[in-house]
């Protein structure tokens, strides 16, 4: 199977580009180490921001977890949000994608 996370959260207004930097450092590291089999997204609109993983192989979630930018970032999270983040954790079987790359493809 694999996983797929959504995690959702508003941002207290005055450190939403606080959590913005955090989390684009996790795609920084996320670039320089280049796991395999993982997509990752950030969207945010104003305050609101949503975090979209994919694992497509396995069911674990620690390519991205357990990098030392994503503990930076996790910390204080709960200090940053005006309520605490939505988690939806599925187990899932990808059956087709448009926009994955062929090398996310699950063979």
């Amino acid at each position: 199977m694999q996983r797929v996370t959504l995690v959702r959260y508003k941002a207290k207004p005055d450190r939403a580009d606080e959590n913005e930097a955090l989390s684009r450092a996790v795609f920084a590291e996320l670039r320089a180490t280049t796991p395999d089999h993982v997509a990752y997204a950030l969207f945010r609109d104003g305050a609101d921001f949503v975090h979209v993983f994919i694992n497509t192989q396995t069911d674990d979630s620690s390519p991205v977890t357990e990098l030392p930018s994503f503990k930076a970032f996790a910390k204080d999270v709960n200090a940053r949000c005006e309520a605490p983040p939505e988690t939806t954790r599925l187990s899932l079987r990808l059956i087709e994608s448009y926009g994955l790359t062929s090398a996310m493809a699950p063979a």
